[in-house]
């Protein structure tokens, strides 16, 4: 490492360039030294040195730092030609720190200091050859020249291209997947007394991480990092982003950019855009999913926010995330304010439907038709080649086929399902919009019903039913059922995308949406394969040629499934829904003119009328 030390005569170079080779144990050099008598003799007489005249001790002082492996040199380096001089050719680390000071405060520094071999009378050339550097560390001179040793050396401490926030299981997961892709990574926990402790720490140890820099005091970490400094967080969403972003503000620069990495409400991301805005800081809402092996080998990332300041953290998402079948990565810019967020809420809508069609085919293979866990994995097996697959289809095949000693696993875990929020915001968003997304709202409520255990079991108590047989219905129904149910599934997804890009005026792509969700995410499938090229040609997925022949060839089946199913006692919500969804959708003429007639009736609310296309509405005195 060569380090330069440049400024005008009376900066301080030579005091600040001796303490920092001390502090550093390097050699120093003084360019002043190294003059020719010639140039010695003409600015003694008063006269400026041309470049002419500096040519040949730039060269002397380049072929110096060429020799030497480390050190120290001060040299004026006035100007950019000067400084590429220095640093041609050097096969090692160059820095040049200039020491900032104003013409009033160094010409006092001149005439106090005696013997020098720059007189006074030169200042002014000095000051009108200088060509302040943009990339030195700069540093003021009206501090003292401890102070300013001190401080080049923060400078030159390295630092990280990256931070990262949050060291629970995902936050762990996508630290090994940055370290693992050569992102330069500071890493950041919470010190509690006795509860979170050396968290940064121990597990840089364990993983031996020795290229991470890992803290638990925030100024440190955020010192730790090149500006603009890029930090991500993985944190509980709701108070706690709020918290760890309010200790943030006071510690950053204008242009550092926030990224929220985990499940956070996208109204919440608007808001923080907004806040963060004032402080000239960016922020950006990015959904993540793939859960801890995703965040380890590549998740699907959906980032929202300012295109500008997405296009500086691009490289650094789009080293981690998965890559789809080109090799192209499952992330890319979602959108404006709170989209990204929007979108992962409604990928894990979609999810959570995925997840209820599953176990209610589950449901009714073992207690309808008789069916052990390993029969039922392997006709899931079976499907994967009748374009199928899936990663759900393929961890629920695993799942069934899992036993503890003599027993399946999944007859010991209790029929109890949780959820952490994000179907409720997609259902809540959905009624917002006004959009019916009725197979994640089923999937949703179905959790719920699960959830009421004890009331279950005294229910079933006190009214007796009991499940009868479907052996009539067949496999091969169920998987035409269960295909058409996930088209209908993915159609309501992606259409309360569309209302929502429409409504918030996002302009989103729906086509790239599928495409990152091919890999590293949840809902990953053959399926979503299928959709990319006709995503973006406006036609919902329920009218694209080859879904409108899968439904008519379909349709039998999800009735036949229904009509079994519910006769024989089972509860079948997210079937149900779809098959109840299709049939609105389909409807030419519905029995929506009931419920207009009777909100005149009781309200006045008026109706428009099928013999006028004008859109006039109308109210009728019923009684």
């Amino acid at each position: 490492m060569i380090i330069f030390v440049m400024g005008v005569s009376a900066s301080g170079k030579t005091t600040v360039g001796k303490l920092l080779a001390s502090e550093l144990n390097v050699p120093f050099f003084d360019a002043d030294d190294f003059h020719p008598e010639v140039n010695l003799k003409k600015m003694a007489s008063g006269k400026a040195l041309n470049d002419e005249d500096r040519k040949g001790w730039l060269i002397t002082l380049n072929a110096l730092a060429k020799k030497e492996a480390k050190a120290i040199i001060t040299c004026s380096a006035l100007k950019e030609s000067y400084r590429n001089i220095l640093k041609e050719d050097l096969d090692k680390a160059v820095h040049f720190v200039y020491l900032k000071g104003s013409y009033e405060l160094i010409y006092d520094r001149m005439i106090e200091r005696e013997g020098h071999m720059m007189p006074v009378s030169l200042l002014q050339s000095q000051f009108d050859a200088l060509e302040e550097p943009s990339t030195a560390i700069t540093v003021s001179i009206e501090l003292s020249p401890q102070e300013i040793t001190e401080k080049i050396m923060k400078e030159l401490s390295p630092k990280s291209d990256f931070g990262l926030i949050g060291l629970g299981v995902m936050g762990k997961s996508l630290c090994r997947n940055l370290i693992n892709n050569n992102v330069e990574l500071a890493m950041y926990n919470r010190h509690i007394d006795g509860v979170e402790e050396r968290v940064a720490a121990n597990f840089k140890e364990e993983y031996a991480l020795d290229s991470a820099a890992a803290f638990d005091d925030l100024r440190q970490f955020v010192q730790a990092l090149n500006t603009p400094r890029k930090i991500m967080l993985m944190v509980s969403a709701g108070p706690a982003i709020d918290h760890i972003v309010q200790d943030l503000i006071p510690l950053l620069d204008a242009g550092d950019i926030i990224i929220d990495g985990g499940n956070s409400h996208y109204s919440d991301t608007k808001r923080r855009i907004d806040s963060l805005a004032e402080h000239n800081l960016h922020f950006i809402g990015t959904g993540v999913s793939g859960g801890e092996e995703g965040a380890l080998k590549g998740p699907s990332i959906m980032p929202g926010g300012h295109p500008d300041a997405y296009e500086q953290v691009k490289p650094f998402l789009e080293r981690i995330a998965a890559k789809d079948k080109d090799g192209l990565p499952c992330c890319t810019y979602i959108g404006p304010a709170g989209s990204g967020h929007f979108v992962k809420m409604v990928h894990n809508g979609i999810e959570y439907a995925e997840m209820q069609l599953l176990a209610e085919i589950y449901q009714l293979c073992r207690f309808g038709k008789g069916m052990s866990p390993e029969q039922i994995a392997d006709v899931l097996d079976s499907w994967k080649a009748d374009g199928l697959d899936s990663f759900l289809l393929e961890i629920t095949a695993n799942i069934l086929r899992k036993k503890e000693d003599d027993a399946y696993l999944i007859d010991l875990i209790l029929d109890k399902a949780g959820n952490k929020g994000t179907g409720n915001w997609t259902t809540v968003a959905a009624s917002q919009l006004g959009y019916p997304a009725t197979m994640i709202t089923a999937a949703l409520y179905a959790r719920y019903v699960s959830s009421y255990k004890s009331s279950r079991e005294e229910a079933s108590s006190v009214f007796g039913f009991e499940n009868s047989a479907v052996q009539a219905l067949s496999t091969d129904a169920i998987k035409e059922a269960y295909r058409l149910a996930r088209i209908i599934n993915h159609h309501q997804g992606f259409e309360l995308i569309r209302t929502a890009s429409d409504t918030f005026e996002w302009s989103l792509d729906l086509s790239a949406i599928a495409r990152i969700w091919t890999n590293g995410c949840i809902i990953r499938s053959e399926l979503m394969e299928q959709l990319i090229p006709s995503m973006n040609a406006h036609a919902a997925i329920l009218h694209q040629n080859k879904q409108v022949k899968t439904v008519q060839d379909a349709r039998e089946h999800l009735i036949a499934l229904n009509i079994a199913s519910l006769s024989a006692g089972f509860s079948m919500p997210c079937f149900t829904a779809a098959l109840n969804f299709l049939h609105g959708y389909t409807e030419s003429r519905g029995s929506a003119n009931i419920i207009q007639a009777q909100r005149d009736y009781f309200g006045a609310h008026r109706y428009e009328r099928v013999d006028d296309s004008s859109g006039k509405t109308y109210h009728t005195n019923w009684i």
